[in-house]
């Protein structure tokens, strides 16, 4: 028995005399002996005290040893106990062959020796010890492997902390605490006590403060360290742990803010329990550096995407514009959806659009045709020209890529409205209670064919017209004419407030796979 371990062993014999030496060998041995003199007790024995080692007389006045073996290892709770049969009759090779069998670790007859018999019960819990620690380490690692999962396939910092939270605790049955650092430099934390997290604030600057208990430095690496509670609070002080914590620290690459896990030890944790605290601390620190990538990926992106986007409409007398652009929730790419409205004097181009793909060269030839767009009407070509002549640009210099476009000219004082249209889908006319699509068609700009599909139309006073991009109206596994005949619906009605509106819309897909352009207009009564 190593230095500072307790054994409790239950000895079950009838025997009043042979019980009393078995004990009195483990007692000097240093275990503590609960003793039994038939099955019913020792169950009774087993429900009252936590037993390391059984000690089972194969010869019980009421049940066999033997079928007490089977039923313990029957039983999940008492299944991994070691058991050591002894018997002064069952002494035949078959007799121990069939108690090994039926669930002894161990199968000794009388005369017993002490030294023999002491030797079998060191050898039975070495063994048994050697198999609780696989198997919690098998268990340790499941519970890491699914959280290991979660990490990363977390989509904010929020959720990052959260789930590594609870799969600290889910490893290790104890309260955790996560800290990470993203790149709007406002920490993130989350804290579980009895395995479900919840965000907590953090204290100004505590990053600064808490590679002060450990020595990783400024390098890359991971270092684990054991702190006092009074050392955890002095840099957490609304930290609730009563012992010592368990914290790791890891960065990836040198200069990194790290990231931090506390574990509040129960006991001086083993090489398992460092073991998998330093490769959470690891799996954590790599999902943080492929998270804040990712993060400071979408925000260039999204900085260079609104760049290329009129910043505002013109104001025209008699109607109201509401645009809106929503870039893709799991894209860190720039799109190529864009709008435009411009104000010609004697009329009104609105344009929409969605070139093909998400890179950077599709924003750069979605910023082309836009500018280009602007071009031609400066000077002062109508929209079907307007289209030909960017379907050309096209075939010049992109006849590897597609885009889709509708052109909107408005008449402001009547209200009429011709779209011309090259493969993009057509506009939604709300009025009255009622919506409906328009005609739609043409043929995508980048191929060489010059067909413009053309509607004349006129929205009434309080109409509304909706563009969009087919970003909205798109889902896996879902038929494209479903979610436009849901649009349609969702249309009716028209808030007082066109923002509000274009919220409203937005917001019935939820999040979206593809970005999303969207400009709506209304003619006042």
């Amino acid at each position: 028995m190593t230095d500072g371990e307790h054994i409790t062993t239950l000895v079950v014999d009838d025997n009043d005399t042979k019980r009393y030496i078995i004990a009195s060998w483990l007692r000097r041995a240093g275990h503590t002996v609960v003793n039994a003199t038939t099955a019913a007790e020792a169950w009774q024995r087993l429900a009252e005290h936590d037993v390391n080692l059984i000690v089972l007389d194969v010869k019980l006045p009421d049940v066999s040893g033997i079928e007490v073996s089977a039923r313990l290892r029957a039983d999940p709770e008492a299944s991994s106990v070691p058991i050591i049969q002894i018997s002064a009759w069952a002494v035949k090779s078959t007799d121990r062959t069939h108690g090994l069998r039926q669930g002894a670790d161990a199968y000794l007859t009388d005369p017993i020796d002490p030294d023999e018999f002491l030797a079998t019960v060191e050898s039975v819990l070495r063994y048994s010890r050697a198999r609780v620690r696989a198997e919690l380490m098998a268990e340790r690692m499941a519970a890491f492997t699914r959280t290991s999962l979660a990490i990363n396939a977390a989509e904010t910092f929020e959720e990052l902390t959260m789930v590594t939270a609870h799969g600290a605790f889910e490893i290790f049955g104890e309260p955790a605490s996560v800290l990470v650092l993203p790149p709007d430099e406002r920490p993130r934390r989350a804290v579980t006590l009895d395995g479900t997290p919840a965000q907590r604030t953090s204290p100004a600057r505590v990053f600064d403060r808490l590679p002060g208990l450990l020595e990783l430095g400024d390098e890359a690496g991971t270092d684990v360290a054991f702190v006092t509670a009074a050392q955890w609070k002095s840099v957490l002080p609304d930290a609730v742990a009563q012992g010592d914590v368990a914290v790791v620290m890891s960065r990836p690459k040198r200069g990194d803010t790290p990231v931090c896990i506390g574990i509040e030890a129960a006991g001086e944790p083993d090489d398992v329990d460092l073991i998998v605290l330093r490769q959470l601390g690891q799996a954590l620190a790599l999902a943080m550096g492929a998270l804040r990538s990712f993060t400071e990926q979408r925000l260039i992106s999204l900085t260079l995407q609104r760049s290329l986007l009129p910043s505002q409409h013109p104001s025209v007398p008699g109607w109201t514009f509401s645009v809106r652009y929503e870039p893709a929730s799991e894209q860190a790419e720039v799109g190529g959806d864009f709008y435009e409205v411009l104000d010609r004097g004697d009329h009104v181009l609105v344009a929409i659009g969605d070139v093909q793909g998400h890179s950077l060269y599709a924003a750069t030839v979605m910023a082309e045709i836009r500018h280009a767009l602007r071009a031609y009407a400066a000077e002062g070509h109508d929209a079907v020209t307007i289209l030909r002549l960017l379907n050309g640009l096209m075939l010049r210099y992109h006849d590897d890529q597609t885009a889709t476009m509708s052109l909107m000219t408005l008449d402001p004082r009547t209200g009429s409205v011709q779209i011309a249209n090259a493969g993009h889908l057509a506009p939604l006319y709300v009025n009255d209670g009622e919506a409906h699509y328009g005609a739609g068609g043409g043929v995508l700009l980048g191929f060489p064919i010059d067909r413009v599909a053309i509607e004349q139309t006129e929205v009434p006073p309080g109409g509304t017209v909706v563009l969009i991009t087919d970003g909205l109206i798109e889902d896996r596994g879902i038929p494209l004419s479903d979610n436009l005949e849901r649009l349609r619906t969702i249309a009716v009605p028209v808030n007082d407030d066109l923002e509000h509106y274009s919220d409203r819309l937005i917001a019935e897909f939820g999040h979206r796979e593809d970005d999303v352009a969207l400009i709506a207009l209304r003619r006042s009564h």
